[in-house]
């Protein structure tokens, strides 16, 4: 069996974690820059709020109503996730994350009764609602399902973010199963898809196009078809689906009617990795603050391709100003290079997306006019691409490769370990700089209680 722990409007739980009196209020948080709506608590769904609501179009309304706001804060919401998953792994032995607030893990009968034969308090406090019943006579179903509920408890206690788990015998159904144990109490949190009739019943009242690999497109032309309901899609013949969809959205209808197609080890590649950022205000005119931000994206960018244990050989930076500012003069950066031999090493990646940039940056402008009186390039918005990507063992190696790969990348590992450890940042080449001069626009920005020790919550007493 599959299990899928999805934590419930992670960010503004995250947000909740540190200040409890939100808990039942409405909470937002908001996408770099303070742009728009990114996170919604039930609350704040109820109040009508969607996901996308530009800040300054709500803005009144959001503090008339005493919605809380938040800038998005990435650092305690990655630093919450790694808690999460920690957790996580105690109870199974195989976990492959698949998102900041979404984990698929592997869980079966014997390691539930395992698990309660170890733990004989929970045991006793579980079993005397039934009392027929004790750990080596209870049905497979029903210590599942409690296995789960006990995950979902255990981690809002011990981390205070509420999670929703599924547990069925494919991803897809696992997915289904999270989302009825989130949106109903009575799952205790944790939804079990283990029999033709839970699956035909849980199919039957979900959404078509909630299921996870179908598509915006796909869910048009089911709707056109007549089908709405995960369960229509499941019960057409599998000749059907080859004729009219692609291989993927097969694969999706085989994940449905219980054939795993997608194994609990699989995790994806990305075939392309991108950071960029938005600048506050009018943007960023030094040239040494836009190298700086540059490499400080390189860098991001190296780290989630070696997480992912990849290497790349394209590597693509773009910059450009605002299109709507007309004082000033516009300008784009768009240029991309292909690296001789694949890699991750920061040191390189970050090297060639600095020779991209200083080659088209623009030259000084001297000259202005008197509706331009400001002729200097005001960037709004930079980032750095990854593409060519492809994993990192087995690779070819270039007998004229002048670097020692093995010592390279036992020196990555090393710097990405004293990071985890220690916080973002704490191991850092010179040109990232040490003050973030090109920081976003963050109004409402909650503290980074669990990786700075400046910002620790502080008790009062009297």
């Amino acid at each position: 069996m599959i299990g899928l722990a999805d934590c419930n409007n992670f960010y503004c739980s995250c947000e909740r974690v540190f200040r409890p009196d939100l808990i039942g209020k409405p909470v937002v948080v908001l996408s770099n820059n303070d742009g728009c709506i990114i996170a919604r608590s039930e609350e704040a769904k109820a109040l009508g709020y969607k996901m996308g609501d530009p800040f300054y179009q709500v803005r009144g309304k959001l503090e008339a109503e005493g919605v809380a706001i938040f800038s998005s804060n990435y650092t305690l919401y990655g630093s919450l996730s790694n808690r999460v998953m920690s957790m996580l792994s105690h109870y199974s032995p195989l976990i492959d994350q698949y998102s900041i607030d979404e984990s698929f893990f592997e869980v079966d009968y014997s390691m539930a009764k395992s698990f309660f034969e170890t733990d004989h308090s929970m045991a006793e406090r579980f079993f005397k609602k039934y009392p027929k019943e004790n750990v080596t006579s209870a049905t497979s179903d029903s210590l599942l399902h409690q296995y789960g509920a006990r995950i979902s408890a255990d981690v809002l206690q011990a981390v205070g973010i509420p999670i929703s788990i599924g547990i069925a015998e494919t991803k897809t159904l696992a997915k289904i199963g999270s989302k009825f144990a989130k949106k109903y109490k009575g799952y205790q949190g944790c939804c079990l898809i283990d029999t033709e009739e839970r699956r035909h019943k849980a199919l039957a009242l979900f959404p078509v196009e909630d299921v996870w690999g179908i598509g915006r497109q796909i869910a048009r032309k089911l709707d056109y078809m007549g089908i709405r309901t995960a369960a229509q899609f499941a019960d057409k013949k599998e000749s059907w689906v080859r004729s009219h969809f692609n291989i993927t959205t097969v694969r999706t209808w085989k994940e449905l009617n219980g054939e795993s197609c997608i194994s609990i080890e699989e995790l994806p590649q990305k075939k392309s990795i991108c950071t960029s950022r938005s600048f506050a205000d009018e943007g960023i005119t030094d040239k040494n603050v836009i190298e700086e931000a540059v490499a400080n994206f390189a860098v991001r960018c190296t780290e989630k391709l070696r997480r992912q244990g990849s290497v790349c050989q394209g590597i693509t930076v773009f910059a450009w100003t605002s299109r709507f500012n007309e004082s000033v003069p516009e300008y784009t950066i768009h240029d991309s290079l292909t690296l001789p031999i694949a890699t991750n090493a920061q040191d390189e990646i970050v090297g060639a997306a600095l020779s991209i940039l200083r080659a088209k940056y623009p030259k000084p402008m001297t000259d202005s006019r008197a509706d331009r009186p400001d002729m200097s390039f005001h960037f709004k918005k930079a980032g750095v691409i990854l593409w060519q990507i492809s994993p990192d063992n087995p690779r070819q190696q270039d007998l004229f490769d002048p670097i020692d790969r093995s010592k390279q990348k036992a020196l990555m590992e090393a710097i990405d370990a004293i990071n985890r450890k220690n916080g973002y940042g704490t191991i850092r080449q010179a040109i990232q700089g040490t003050d973030c001069q090109f920081d976003l626009k963050r109004e409402y920005m909650s503290k980074r209680f669990t990786t700075n020790i400046n910002e620790i919550l502080k008790v009062k007493t009297q």
